[in-house]
């Protein structure tokens, strides 16, 4: 498979190796004002910049190519991605993490969020670490796991900060050296605490599970998640 890198960082450069070692072909490595032709790739893995998602999104399916998409920071456009998908007949994947093992905590936690849902005296908040080249803050991945409490719970929304008012859920976010991503969830009473939480310990897991994404989505049309790879709706 031909495969072009939209974005060239740390996360691209991993992502890259393990394309080439599942006998993949790197036939485009983008920075963000490169000019290239598309067509030559079979699928596009975008890991961009907010400010270039977009648009690389947009040229792929444009140009019939597949897209998945692990840029956070873009997301108003986000529809916009989706109704050029379907008016192009095209196909697209955004996901917030790419990591497999991410995407079965996503699960969890909508699940404990479901179990809470009753139980009075429980306070909940969420704390994510990330490395200090991050752009955006909170991460793409502790949004979508806040995101996933509240359609489970009576949560309004979601505030980034260590207080917030009773109706959100209050989003610490830390920017420490070399933490590739540790997000925590935590259910807090007078007498115990509840807490899930995933560490990644490098990289590979999310470039892994990018990787399998766009392997996935070959000969596919439509609009597609991380749950529709792993089989886990």
């Amino acid at each position: 498979m031909k495969i072009a890198l939209l974005g060239y960082g740390r996360m691209g450069k991993e992502i890259e190796k393990i394309a080439i070692s599942r006998g993949h072909e790197i036939v485009i490595r983008k920075d963000v004002d490169d000019e290239i032709d598309i067509t030559l790739a079979d699928v596009a893995i975008d890991f961009s910049v907010p400010t270039s998602a977009f648009n690389n999104i947009s040229n792929c399916l444009n140009n019939n190519v597949p897209v998945i998409s692990g840029t956070t920071g873009w997301l108003d456009n986000y529809k916009n991605a989706v109704a050029l998908c379907e008016e192009k007949k095209g196909a697209f994947i955004y996901a917030s993490n790419y990591s497999l093992g991410v995407n079965i905590f996503f699960e969890l936690n909508k699940q404990l969020a479901k179990m809470m849902k009753t139980v009075e005296g429980y306070t909940i908040s969420m704390e994510e670490i990330h490395h200090t080249l991050k752009l955006d803050a909170p991460s793409g991945t502790a949004i979508t796991l806040a995101e996933g409490i509240i359609e489970n719970s009576s949560k309004n929304n979601w505030e980034l900060g260590e207080k917030t008012s009773e109706e959100n859920i209050p989003i610490v976010a830390k920017r420490i050296p070399d933490v590739p991503g540790t997000h925590t969830v935590w259910y807090e009473s007078e007498v115990d605490t509840i807490e899930i939480k995933h560490t990644a310990h490098s990289r590979k897991g999310f470039a892994l599970g990018a990787v399998i994404a766009a392997e996935w989505i070959a000969d596919k049309t439509g609009v597609f998640s991380m749950k529709d790879v792993l089989n886990i709706r």
